[in-house]
Protein backbone atom coordinates (compact mmCIF):
# COMPACT_ATOMS: atom_id res chain seq x y z
CA UNK A 1 0.00 0.00 0.00
CA UNK A 2 2.82 2.39 0.87
CA UNK A 3 4.52 1.61 -2.45
CA UNK A 4 1.33 2.42 -4.37
CA UNK A 5 0.95 5.71 -2.48
CA UNK A 6 4.57 6.62 -3.09
CA UNK A 7 4.23 5.79 -6.77
CA UNK A 8 1.08 7.95 -7.06
CA UNK A 9 2.79 10.89 -5.36
CA UNK A 10 5.77 10.52 -7.67
CA UNK A 11 3.46 10.74 -10.71
CA UNK A 12 1.57 13.72 -9.23
CA UNK A 13 4.64 15.87 -8.52
CA UNK A 14 5.38 16.86 -12.16
CA UNK A 15 1.73 17.86 -12.65
CA UNK A 16 1.79 20.03 -9.51
CA UNK A 17 5.09 21.53 -10.64
CA UNK A 18 3.70 22.38 -14.09
CA UNK A 19 0.59 23.91 -12.52
CA UNK A 20 2.72 26.03 -10.18
CA UNK A 21 4.88 27.16 -13.10
CA UNK A 22 1.78 28.19 -15.05
CA UNK A 23 0.45 30.17 -12.10
CA UNK A 24 3.80 31.96 -11.66
CA UNK A 25 4.00 32.59 -15.41
CA UNK A 26 0.48 34.05 -15.55
CA UNK A 27 1.18 36.21 -12.52
CA UNK A 28 4.35 37.56 -14.16
CA UNK A 29 2.38 38.31 -17.33
CA UNK A 30 -0.16 40.29 -15.29
CA UNK A 31 2.63 42.19 -13.55
CA UNK A 32 4.33 43.00 -16.86
CA UNK A 33 1.01 44.23 -18.31
CA UNK A 34 0.35 46.34 -15.23
CA UNK A 35 3.86 47.85 -15.41
CA UNK A 36 3.37 48.54 -19.14
CA UNK A 37 0.11 50.40 -18.48
CA UNK A 38 1.65 52.43 -15.65
CA UNK A 39 4.66 53.49 -17.79
CA UNK A 40 2.74 53.98 -21.04
CA UNK A 41 3.03 57.49 -22.46
CA UNK A 42 -0.13 59.56 -22.07
CA UNK A 43 -0.91 62.28 -24.59
CA UNK A 44 -3.46 64.66 -23.13
CA UNK A 45 -6.65 65.45 -25.04
CA UNK A 46 -8.10 68.95 -25.32
CA UNK A 47 -11.66 69.08 -24.00
CA UNK A 48 -14.16 71.93 -23.84
CA UNK A 49 -17.37 71.83 -21.80
CA UNK A 50 -19.74 73.63 -24.16
CA UNK A 51 -22.70 73.94 -21.82
CA UNK A 52 -24.38 72.26 -18.88
CA UNK A 53 -28.05 73.18 -18.86
CA UNK A 54 -30.60 72.87 -16.08
CA UNK A 55 -33.65 71.16 -17.59
CA UNK A 56 -35.53 70.96 -14.30
CA UNK A 57 -37.93 73.52 -12.86
CA UNK A 58 -35.98 73.88 -9.63
CA UNK A 59 -35.37 77.50 -8.56
CA UNK A 60 -36.87 78.89 -11.77
CA UNK A 61 -38.95 81.65 -10.36
CA UNK A 62 -40.00 85.03 -11.72
CA UNK A 63 -36.51 86.49 -11.50
CA UNK A 64 -34.64 83.43 -12.71
CA UNK A 65 -31.48 84.28 -14.71
CA UNK A 66 -30.73 81.52 -17.18
CA UNK A 67 -27.21 82.85 -17.78
CA UNK A 68 -26.31 82.60 -14.10
CA UNK A 69 -27.96 79.39 -12.97
CA UNK A 70 -26.03 78.23 -9.87
CA UNK A 71 -26.85 74.56 -10.51
CA UNK A 72 -25.41 74.75 -14.03
CA UNK A 73 -22.23 76.42 -12.81
CA UNK A 74 -21.83 73.88 -10.01
CA UNK A 75 -22.22 70.98 -12.43
CA UNK A 76 -19.55 72.43 -14.74
CA UNK A 77 -17.18 72.99 -11.80
CA UNK A 78 -17.63 69.43 -10.54
CA UNK A 79 -17.09 67.89 -13.98
CA UNK A 80 -14.07 70.11 -14.69
CA UNK A 81 -12.38 69.27 -11.38
CA UNK A 82 -12.85 65.53 -11.87
CA UNK A 83 -11.51 65.58 -15.43
CA UNK A 84 -8.55 67.71 -14.34
CA UNK A 85 -7.81 65.31 -11.47
CA UNK A 86 -7.28 62.48 -13.99
CA UNK A 87 -4.31 64.43 -15.47
CA UNK A 88 -5.30 63.21 -18.95
CA UNK A 89 -6.91 66.38 -20.28
CA UNK A 90 -6.31 70.02 -21.03
CA UNK A 91 -9.57 71.83 -20.28
CA UNK A 92 -10.29 74.79 -22.54
CA UNK A 93 -12.27 77.75 -21.24
CA UNK A 94 -15.06 78.24 -23.78
CA UNK A 95 -17.97 79.89 -21.98
CA UNK A 96 -19.76 80.95 -25.18
CA UNK A 97 -18.91 77.97 -27.38
CA UNK A 98 -21.53 77.77 -30.12
CA UNK A 99 -21.96 74.04 -30.71
CA UNK A 100 -19.85 71.83 -32.93
CA UNK A 101 -19.99 73.74 -36.19
CA UNK A 102 -17.96 76.59 -34.69
CA UNK A 103 -15.28 74.11 -33.63
CA UNK A 104 -15.29 72.46 -37.04
CA UNK A 105 -14.80 75.86 -38.65
CA UNK A 106 -11.79 76.47 -36.41
CA UNK A 107 -10.16 73.18 -37.38
CA UNK A 108 -11.01 73.40 -41.08
CA UNK A 109 -10.31 77.00 -42.01
CA UNK A 110 -7.76 78.27 -39.52
CA UNK A 111 -5.58 75.63 -37.96
CA UNK A 112 -3.53 78.23 -36.12
CA UNK A 113 -6.52 78.44 -33.76
CA UNK A 114 -6.31 74.94 -32.34
CA UNK A 115 -9.79 73.88 -31.25
CA UNK A 116 -10.88 71.22 -28.80
CA UNK A 117 -10.62 67.53 -29.62
CA UNK A 118 -13.88 66.85 -27.80
CA UNK A 119 -16.87 68.84 -26.63
CA UNK A 120 -18.92 67.80 -23.61
CA UNK A 121 -22.57 68.80 -23.52
CA UNK A 122 -24.41 68.05 -20.28
CA UNK A 123 -27.74 68.61 -18.60
CA UNK A 124 -29.32 68.26 -15.17
CA UNK A 125 -32.40 66.28 -16.13
CA UNK A 126 -33.95 65.49 -12.74
CA UNK A 127 -34.01 67.10 -9.33
CA UNK A 128 -36.07 66.39 -6.25
CA UNK A 129 -35.94 67.02 -2.51
CA UNK A 130 -37.99 65.27 0.14
CA UNK A 131 -38.22 65.14 3.92
CA UNK A 132 -39.27 61.98 5.69
CA UNK A 133 -39.69 61.43 9.40
CA UNK A 134 -40.54 58.90 12.05
CA UNK A 135 -42.05 59.85 15.40
CA UNK A 136 -42.16 57.57 18.41
CA UNK A 137 -43.19 58.05 22.01
CA UNK A 138 -39.90 59.51 23.20
CA UNK A 139 -37.97 60.14 19.95
CA UNK A 140 -38.28 61.74 16.56
CA UNK A 141 -36.09 61.30 13.48
CA UNK A 142 -36.01 63.31 10.23
CA UNK A 143 -34.20 62.57 6.99
CA UNK A 144 -33.59 65.05 4.16
CA UNK A 145 -32.95 63.44 0.76
CA UNK A 146 -31.96 65.01 -2.56
CA UNK A 147 -32.01 63.10 -5.84
CA UNK A 148 -30.47 64.41 -9.07
CA UNK A 149 -30.21 63.07 -12.61
CA UNK A 150 -27.44 64.11 -15.01
CA UNK A 151 -26.92 63.34 -18.70
CA UNK A 152 -23.69 63.79 -20.67
CA UNK A 153 -22.82 63.67 -24.37
CA UNK A 154 -19.22 63.46 -25.58
CA UNK A 155 -18.76 64.71 -29.16
CA UNK A 156 -15.75 64.32 -31.45
CA UNK A 157 -15.20 67.79 -32.94
CA UNK A 158 -13.44 66.54 -36.09
CA UNK A 159 -16.24 64.18 -37.12
CA UNK A 160 -19.29 65.48 -35.27
CA UNK A 161 -19.87 61.98 -33.92
CA UNK A 162 -21.44 61.46 -30.51
CA UNK A 163 -18.95 58.96 -29.14
CA UNK A 164 -20.57 58.58 -25.73
CA UNK A 165 -23.96 59.39 -24.25
CA UNK A 166 -25.36 58.27 -20.91
CA UNK A 167 -27.42 59.36 -17.93
CA UNK A 168 -26.87 58.67 -14.24
CA UNK A 169 -28.58 59.48 -10.97
CA UNK A 170 -27.15 60.51 -7.63
CA UNK A 171 -28.54 60.78 -4.12
CA UNK A 172 -27.46 62.47 -0.91
CA UNK A 173 -29.09 62.58 2.50
CA UNK A 174 -28.74 63.87 6.02
CA UNK A 175 -30.39 62.51 9.18
CA UNK A 176 -31.19 64.02 12.53
CA UNK A 177 -32.70 62.50 15.67
CA UNK A 178 -34.02 63.81 18.96
CA UNK A 179 -34.77 61.82 22.14
CA UNK A 180 -36.86 63.45 24.88
CA UNK A 181 -36.15 66.79 23.25
CA UNK A 182 -32.37 66.27 23.26
CA UNK A 183 -30.34 66.04 20.06
CA UNK A 184 -29.80 68.15 16.99
CA UNK A 185 -32.38 69.01 14.39
CA UNK A 186 -30.98 69.60 10.92
CA UNK A 187 -32.36 72.59 9.03
CA UNK A 188 -32.38 73.12 5.27
CA UNK A 189 -29.03 71.92 3.89
CA UNK A 190 -28.17 73.43 0.48
CA UNK A 191 -24.97 71.36 0.17
CA UNK A 192 -27.10 68.26 -0.43
CA UNK A 193 -27.83 69.61 -3.94
CA UNK A 194 -24.13 69.72 -4.83
CA UNK A 195 -23.47 66.30 -3.33
CA UNK A 196 -26.28 64.64 -5.29
CA UNK A 197 -25.07 66.18 -8.57
CA UNK A 198 -21.49 65.16 -7.76
CA UNK A 199 -22.53 61.54 -7.16
CA UNK A 200 -24.33 61.45 -10.51
CA UNK A 201 -21.41 63.00 -12.43
CA UNK A 202 -18.91 60.68 -10.72
CA UNK A 203 -20.71 57.70 -12.19
CA UNK A 204 -20.15 59.06 -15.71
CA UNK A 205 -16.64 60.52 -15.53
CA UNK A 206 -14.77 57.22 -15.85
CA UNK A 207 -16.65 56.38 -19.05
CA UNK A 208 -15.91 59.84 -20.45
CA UNK A 209 -12.20 59.34 -19.75
CA UNK A 210 -12.19 55.84 -21.26
CA UNK A 211 -13.94 56.93 -24.46
CA UNK A 212 -11.54 59.84 -24.97
CA UNK A 213 -8.38 57.87 -24.26
CA UNK A 214 -9.39 54.87 -26.37
CA UNK A 215 -9.33 57.08 -29.47
CA UNK A 216 -6.01 58.14 -31.04
CA UNK A 217 -4.53 61.47 -29.99
CA UNK A 218 -4.73 63.98 -32.85
CA UNK A 219 -2.87 67.09 -33.94
CA UNK A 220 -2.52 69.18 -37.11
CA UNK A 221 0.23 70.51 -39.34
CA UNK A 222 -0.07 74.29 -39.16
CA UNK A 223 2.95 75.59 -41.07
CA UNK A 224 6.41 75.10 -42.57
CA UNK A 225 9.74 76.08 -41.00
CA UNK A 226 13.22 75.70 -42.59
CA UNK A 227 12.37 72.54 -44.48
CA UNK A 228 10.44 71.07 -41.58
CA UNK A 229 6.83 71.36 -40.42
CA UNK A 230 5.08 72.93 -37.45
CA UNK A 231 2.64 70.65 -35.61
CA UNK A 232 0.04 71.75 -33.09
CA UNK A 233 0.52 70.36 -29.58
CA UNK A 234 3.50 70.46 -27.28
CA UNK A 235 4.90 69.80 -23.86
CA UNK A 236 1.70 70.31 -21.86
CA UNK A 237 0.00 67.56 -23.86
CA UNK A 238 2.89 65.15 -23.27
CA UNK A 239 4.67 65.56 -26.62
CA UNK A 240 8.47 65.19 -26.42
CA UNK A 241 11.42 65.34 -28.81
CA UNK A 242 11.91 61.98 -30.50
CA UNK A 243 8.20 61.08 -30.51
CA UNK A 244 6.98 59.54 -33.75
CA UNK A 245 3.49 60.11 -35.15
CA UNK A 246 1.57 58.97 -38.20
CA UNK A 247 0.20 61.42 -40.77
CA UNK A 248 -3.07 60.79 -42.61
CA UNK A 249 -4.77 62.70 -45.39
CA UNK A 250 -8.18 63.94 -44.30
CA UNK A 251 -11.14 62.00 -45.56
CA UNK A 252 -13.94 63.57 -47.53
CA UNK A 253 -16.55 65.57 -45.62
CA UNK A 254 -20.14 64.46 -46.10
CA UNK A 255 -23.39 65.74 -44.61
CA UNK A 256 -25.63 63.39 -42.68
CA UNK A 257 -29.14 64.08 -44.05
CA UNK A 258 -30.72 62.83 -40.83
CA UNK A 259 -29.31 65.56 -38.60
CA UNK A 260 -27.39 67.91 -40.91
CA UNK A 261 -24.08 67.18 -39.16
CA UNK A 262 -20.80 67.16 -41.10
CA UNK A 263 -19.13 63.74 -41.01
CA UNK A 264 -15.53 63.10 -42.04
CA UNK A 265 -14.72 59.83 -43.78
CA UNK A 266 -11.46 57.96 -42.92
CA UNK A 267 -8.36 59.18 -44.74
CA UNK A 268 -5.26 57.40 -46.10
CA UNK A 269 -1.88 57.14 -44.40
CA UNK A 270 0.63 59.59 -45.89
CA UNK A 271 3.71 58.84 -43.78
CA UNK A 272 5.40 59.30 -40.43
CA UNK A 273 6.95 62.31 -38.70
CA UNK A 274 9.38 62.70 -35.80
CA UNK A 275 9.38 65.54 -33.27
CA UNK A 276 12.63 67.51 -33.45
CA UNK A 277 11.98 70.32 -30.97
CA UNK A 278 9.22 72.06 -28.99
CA UNK A 279 8.08 75.67 -28.68
CA UNK A 280 5.52 77.83 -26.88
CA UNK A 281 4.85 78.22 -23.19
CA UNK A 282 1.11 77.57 -22.73
CA UNK A 283 -1.39 74.98 -23.91
CA UNK A 284 -2.88 77.54 -26.31
CA UNK A 285 0.33 78.51 -28.12
CA UNK A 286 2.50 75.40 -27.88
CA UNK A 287 3.80 73.75 -31.04
CA UNK A 288 6.28 71.12 -32.20
CA UNK A 289 8.83 71.17 -35.02
CA UNK A 290 8.70 67.85 -36.89
CA UNK A 291 10.47 66.19 -39.81
CA UNK A 292 9.21 63.57 -42.24
CA UNK A 293 10.86 60.17 -41.75
CA UNK A 294 8.56 58.08 -43.94
CA UNK A 295 6.28 58.86 -46.89
CA UNK A 296 5.71 62.39 -48.15
CA UNK A 297 3.66 65.51 -47.42
CA UNK A 298 2.52 67.90 -50.14
CA UNK A 299 3.67 71.44 -49.34
CA UNK A 300 0.91 74.01 -49.48
CA UNK A 301 -1.77 71.46 -48.62
CA UNK A 302 -1.14 71.07 -44.91
CA UNK A 303 -4.80 71.61 -44.09
CA UNK A 304 -5.52 68.30 -45.77
CA UNK A 305 -3.58 66.30 -43.17
CA UNK A 306 -4.20 65.12 -39.62
CA UNK A 307 -1.56 63.75 -37.24
CA UNK A 308 -2.33 60.75 -35.01
CA UNK A 309 -0.38 58.86 -32.38
CA UNK A 310 1.08 55.56 -33.49
CA UNK A 311 -0.95 52.61 -32.18
CA UNK A 312 1.32 49.69 -31.26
Amino acid sequence: MKRKTLSFLTMLMPIVSIGAQNIVHNELERQDLSELKSTQKILKRKVAIARFSNETRYAKGLFFDKENDPMEKQAVDILSSKLAASEKFILLERSDLDQIIAEQAINKFDTSLVGADYIIVGAITEYGRKNTGNSKLFSRSVKQTVEAGVSIRLIDVATGEIVYSEEAKGESEIKSKTVLGFGGEAGYDATLDDKAIEVAISKLVENVITNCMDRPWKAYLIGEFEGKYIMSGGNSQGVAAGDIFEVFSKGENVINPQNGMILQLPGKKAGKIEVVSLGGDTANNEFSIVKVIEGSIVDGELLNYVVKESIL
